[in-house]
């Protein structure tokens, strides 16, 4: 199966109204969606795809799930837009209130935003606010967002060199650590360099880590990395910064990836899989960080139009109901084993992971896109990640059925064994 015919036409018309550094046109490349439903795509052809994507891992309860297509048509029957920080909508902190019963213990505290970028520029600005010290911590891999702020803690030069004149110089990027030995001598090193006043190194605030690196080719740090973490940003008087925009909501098996060392940290950004389809995200803290800020008396310190959306706040608080109803968060841990007993006994690469967040290793970028792309002509809609487009990522839906994800991991195997 190619691309279909009005794919292609798409494609072309698209070229004359969107700037060319947005999608990438090729001749096998890409499909137009039109329509979505659990864990089936189809596209303008009316050809059916199985999505090992959610999306971006947006789909953590499939697409269109209908509790949440329901929360959205009674939500935009009654009141579809508010006025965020002047005049709230009610269904705003129902939603906060929701999120604060999920979090970890003590980050009861939240700022809305429509994006994950959103959610780590209100966590580098409250480190800046609350601690006054402008340098952050960033790790090589780590993928945060392509705005200003999130833009300076991203660490890919493909993303940062185009803008290198407008992106900020605060932050020192160090090694994500893949072995233990790794993780001692970063971390140890970190310490000696922020207790020395002669290393040369900003007075840092802040230190933001993703749990597993999802963009970065699925890296998962050694045990207790994290607990490491934690410790050394409480010596030196350091925010915590957790991104879980693509780990959180029950895709790693836990609400949020910091549980499985049941680390607290003093800020936690959350997004994609959060509002269920609909654009949304949050900063979420504790007393001594978002709660630190000053009061508004008139105009609000961080907000938006769009904060929170009444419609995407609905979504949400229905997603957040049927990851609990359906036990989504178990769902999860069932389709990574069974991802990772697949593709080890074909023997293919490498596969690291946790829960439904697995990746491939092929090791060869132009090996693995040929794959994603060979998939997606035998119906199967894949991502590559890593520095060099060197994983493949496997990051269903929870609903997936049995029969699909098999259908899906074996097309996998056979189109990398093509390839």
């Amino acid at each position: 199966m190619t691309i279909g015919p009005s794919s292609r036409v798409f494609a072309q018309r698209l070229s004359l109204v969107e700037s060319p550094g947005v999608t990438t046109l090729e001749e096998d490349w890409p499909i137009f969606w039109e329509r979505a439903s659990g864990w089936t795509v189809t596209d303008t052809d009316g050809r059916d795809y199985i999505d090992l994507t959610s999306a971006f891992g947006v789909a953590n309860i499939g697409h269109a799930h209908p509790d949440v297509v329901a929360a959205v048509q009674h939500q935009s029957a009654t009141l579809m837009h508010g006025m965020g920080d002047v005049h709230p909508p009610a269904v705003k902190v129902r939603l906060l209130e929701t999120l604060a019963g999920i979090a970890p213990e003590s980050l009861t505290l939240g700022v809305l935003g429509l994006n994950g970028g959103d959610a780590v520029e209100a966590a580098l600005k409250c480190a800046a606010i609350v601690t006054g010290r402008p340098g952050v911590i960033a790790f090589g891999g780590g993928y945060h967002g392509l705005t200003g702020g999130a833009l300076s803690v991203t660490s890919r030069r493909d993303f940062r060199d185009p803008f290198s004149a407008r992106v900020s110089a605060l932050t020192t990027f160090l090694q994500y650590p893949r072995t233990e030995a790794e993780m001692g001598y970063v971390l140890t090193d970190l310490d000696r360099r922020l207790s020395s006043k002669s290393s040369g190194l900003l007075p840092c605030g802040a230190l933001i880590v993703e749990p597993i690196q999802g963009r970065g080719g699925v890296v998962v740090p050694p045990s207790g990395f994290l607990t490491l973490i934690r410790e050394l940003c409480d010596r030196h008087g350091m925010m915590m910064i957790v991104d879980e925009i693509f780990t959180g909501f029950c895709r790693t098996g836990h609400w949020f990836g910091v549980q499985f060392e049941d680390v607290i940290p003093d800020l936690l950004c959350v997004g994609k899989g959060m509002g269920g389809g609909m654009p949304l995200s949050a900063c979420l803290g504790h007393s001594e960080s978002l709660g630190a800020w000053p009061a508004a008396t008139g105009e609000a310190l961080h907000t938006a139009t769009f904060l929170g959306h009444p419609v995407s706040c609905a979504a949400a608080i229905a997603t957040v109901a049927v990851l609990q109803k359906e036990s989504l968060a178990q769902r999860a841990k069932t389709i990574g084993e069974h991802i990772r007993r697949v593709l080890e006994d074909a023997d293919i690469g490498e596969v690291r992971g946790r829960g439904a967040m697995q990746g491939l290793v092929i090791g060869d970028g132009e090996r693995a896109i040929r794959a994603v792309k060979r998939a997606l002509a035998h119906g199967v809609v894949l991502l590559p990640s890593g520095d060099h487009g060197e994983v493949i990522s496997l990051t269903p839906p929870l609903t997936i059925s049995p029969e699909a994800l098999d259908h899906a991991l074996n097309t996998v195997v056979d189109c990398v064994r093509s390839v």
